[in-house]
């Protein structure tokens, strides 16, 4: 008893543990998933921006590249804009993004398209949405830098008519800077190629930032229409980046001298592009004929609203001035292909957890089911222990009949021939009792070692149960039990082992005999089943519990009524009847009540059937 409480406090102590270490489990897994749900939501935002940033970086190359010397749109000379411009295809990945320049001077009757065969703008013809972009190009309040239906860069050229040594970036003040931009000369419209956007810069982009697969790329116009997918958005994006945009925030950081003309690359540079300004004042000194000359700037940051300035002295460069959008036109939307990071996490979550749960009710059922072998072993043993007893018990009355009889005729206590014929025939029941138990203990011995072999061949049912019942006789008469026999007309032959099924049928028999409870009543009967004959052996004895009804073919069983009973037995009878009728491909069922009798039958499939 006590062994059986520190097995099971041990056991329970055990799943207990484990069952800690399963919730600690998910509370780890829930404090890592969220940790890498927020690690995937910044490296989106973080991909998708420099994403778009890429973009931006390749169309303000394109924009601010050709910055040229004012003065040479008046007289026509084009060398720096080539030279610019050769600068430019000899420096990007995509030099077919730019399809072409067009100029609309304030001055000029008709626009002039530039001609990259000879080097030269000239006047030819313009397309009738550029056309149309003149148009809009009148109207000073609605100026941009980006035109998303012409798919075109604006950049205004004006006359120097000051120097301007930085750009000068207003972000936010209370009393903000503003500069007077000096008369506006022309504008140059910088034609972009739509199809190297959709078709490759972006291809190029999704595969440089996305390349594992992992997330759906997206790009959206203006309008909402769709301009490139590597797969269709489903629900919203998990991050969102603006592109084509050209605030001094996304500008790119280009070296001093990089869109300067050779001939100009030993003169002074004092452009400054994006400066971070909050608020600063700068000082510049000059001496001149009339002594030290000093000019002070000042500039304070405001949001969202950018005027930009850009000269040098000796009108080397072109002054610019434009309002640039603070927004893109084109938006994009980047989403994991589970749906959402935060669907991919709450699966990842669930997935990792069923495995670890799967581990857990493994391993507890691998204790339970090691603890219920023991259980089912001890069981076993304890049966193989009571087996020894009861046979030892069973063979311990037989010899013990044999060796008093054998002895009374050796001393000569039985003289007549009448008393010695008694005693002879004494020796010989309790020996046919040793020989029957011998014999089902061999049978079982064979059956479980799977060495038993049956000798099948096609056999008359009705010659089996009579052979069975005959073989029961002196038993049955010594008990005074009338047989009610029955073998339906018409049975067909079954392949048989006669010896096995009237072997299995005597045990039956014998157990109705033992178990009678005094009734002198049995019936054997043999019938048609629907597919299967049916050997049943009937009895009105003590009848089998319905607790006991689950275990009684098992091996070595015996209920424990019964073994209170005192009635005699080894438990391998049942057991035998079981291993014969499966080895014929069939089985035995039992119908029982207490009190009131048993019938156990035997159903074995007929020639063409399968039990």
């Amino acid at each position: 008893m006590r062994g059986s409480w520190v097995t099971t406090f041990a056991v329970g102590g055990v799943i207990l543990l484990l069952t800690l270490f399963l919730g600690l489990q998910y509370n780890w897994l829930r404090q890592a998933g969220e940790a890498e749900r927020e690690r995937m939501h910044r490296r989106a935002d973080a991909d998708a921006r420099n994403f778009a940033d890429d973009l931006n970086r390749e169309v303000q190359a394109a924009l601010f590249n050709f910055q040229t010397d004012p003065a040479s749109w008046a007289r026509s000379d084009w060398a720096e804009f080539n030279e610019r411009y050769a600068y430019w295809k000899g420096n990007t990945q995509y030099p077919d993004l730019i399809r072409g320049f067009v100029f609309f001077g304030k001055d000029s009757a008709r626009p002039l398209r530039y001609d990259a065969a000879i080097g030269a703008f000239t006047v030819a013809e313009i397309p009738s949405n550029i056309i149309s972009l003149e148009l809009k190009l009148k109207d000073p309040a609605n100026v941009k830098t980006f035109y998303e239906d012409e798919f075109a860069l604006v950049l205004p050229v004006h006359k120097p008519e000051r120097a301007v040594e930085n750009i000068l970036i207003r972000r936010s003040a209370a009393e903000p800077v503003k500069f007077d931009l000096p008369a506006k000369i022309g504008i140059l419209v910088i034609l972009l190629d739509k199809d190297v956007v959709t078709g490759r810069i972006l291809p190029d982009l999704a595969r440089k930032h996305f390349p594992e697969g992992d997330f759906r790329v997206s790009v959206t116009g203006g309008k909402g229409e769709g301009v490139f997918a590597n797969s269709a958005l489903n629900g919203e994006p998990d991050a969102t980046a603006a592109m084509f945009d050209l605030t001094p925030d996304k500008m790119m950081f280009i070296r001093q001298g990089a869109l300067r003309s050779p001939k100009q690359a030993g003169e002074k540079q004092d452009i400054v592009i994006n400066q971070r300004i909050e608020s600063q004042t700068f000082t510049r000194s000059e001496t001149g004929p009339e002594g030290e000359k000093k000019q002070t700037f000042t500039v304070t940051s405001q949001p969202r609203k950018v005027d930009v300035a850009i000269g040098e002295p000796k009108s080397r460069t072109s002054v610019v001035g434009m309002k640039l959008q603070p927004d893109g036109p084109w938006t994009l939307g980047v989403q994991h292909i589970a749906g959402s990071i935060d669907a991919f996490s709450a699966n990842e979550f669930r997935k990792y957890f069923v495995i670890g749960s799967g581990i857990y009710l493994l391993l507890v059922g691998a204790i339970v089911a090691i603890v219920l072998s023991a259980m089912r072993s001890k069981r076993f043993a304890q049966r193989q222990i009571d087996f020894v007893s009861s046979v030892s018990h069973e063979f311990r009355t037989p010899l013990a009949v044999i060796y008093s009889a054998s002895e009374n005729l050796a001393d000569g206590i039985a003289n007549d021939s009448e008393q010695v014929a008694r005693y002879g025939s004494l020796i010989k029941g309790e020996g046919r009792k040793l020989s029957v138990m011998v014999e089902q203990i061999l049978q079982f011995a064979g059956a479980r070692s799977g060495k038993r072999k049956y000798n099948f061949a096609p056999a008359d049912v009705n010659d089996v149960v009579l052979a069975a019942v005959g073989a029961c006789g002196p038993i049955l008469e010594e008990k005074g039990i009338q047989v009610d026999a029955f073998v339906a007309d018409g049975l067909p032959k079954l392949n048989l082992d006669t010896e096995a099924i009237s072997a299995a049928l005597q045990n039956l028999i014998s157990n109705s005999v033992k178990y009678g409870n005094g009734s002198n009543w049995l019936r054997v009967a043999a019938e048609n089943g629907g597919g299967s004959v049916k050997l049943s052996v009937e009895d009105r004895g003590i009848g089998i519990a319905a607790d006991d009804m689950k275990h009684i073919f098992e091996p070595f069983y015996r209920a424990r009524g019964v073994v209170d009973a005192q009635i005699h037995g080894n438990g391998l009878g049942l057991a035998l009847v079981k291993e014969i009728a499966e080895a014929h491909g069939g089985k035995i069922r039992v119908d029982s009540k207490i009190g009131k009798g048993s019938k156990f039958t035997i159903e074995l499939p007929m020639p063409g059937t399968s039990a």
